[in-house]
């Protein structure tokens, strides 16, 4: 394997806040925003880019097609589920969040919750939406903030609140060990 090629739903933009957060700066990493059809894109690429390791991080959350709930299951150890939706990470790392938005920032809405894997994705989106909304940056928006917070939030504290992007670091830390040791 040369690189790792890793699918993930979402905004483009998100990209450089993926790689800084995962630590992915200097590695043989392509990440690939799969607007659309993340499932069928992965699918594809573990057919054509067989020389890769080829990874897909979801939202749990959203719905699947029976055909893909298969294709997913035959390929259950390359998919990374993140959360009901990728901002439950940020609430794992309230400081950083706060940091970011600075003053007017409402710490006290946010959802406490040891495993952030467990809150809905309509409590994170308003309680988000509510601790940012006197902001200078005004309210959480996806594009325009996510990008900048997945940059600064702790992966220590997202990795201890959420087992799915434990599971993550792992993958990608084998892969460099293997990657390292066949150097």
């Amino acid at each position: 394997m040369r690189e790792i090629r890793l699918y993930y739903e979402g905004d483009p933009a998100l990209r450089e806040g993926f790689r800084r957060f995962l630590g992915l700066q200097g590695q043989s990493v392509r990440l690939i925003a799969a607007n659309g059809t993340p499932v069928q894109d992965f699918v594809t690429a573990q057919k054509t880019h067989q020389e890769a390791l080829n990874l897909l991080l979801l939202d749990r959350g959203d719905p699947r097609s029976a055909a893909e709930d298969a294709q997913l299951q035959e390929h259950q150890d390359s998919v990374f589920w993140m959360v009901q939706i990728m901002e439950a990470w940020f609430l794992a790392d309230a400081d950083a969040l706060e940091k970011y938005y600075g003053r007017d920032f409402n710490k006290k809405v946010l959802k406490s919750n040891p495993n952030v894997e467990d809150i809905p994705k309509r409590d994170v989106l308003q309680c988000l939406a509510e601790a940012t909304r006197k902001t200078q940056k005004e309210t959480y928006h996806k594009t325009k903030h996510a990008p900048h917070i997945l940059e600064r939030i702790d992966p220590a504290k997202v990795r201890k609140a959420a087992p799915g992007c434990e599971r993550l670091f792992l993958a990608l830390q084998r892969f460099a060990d293997f990657a390292g040791e066949r150097a």
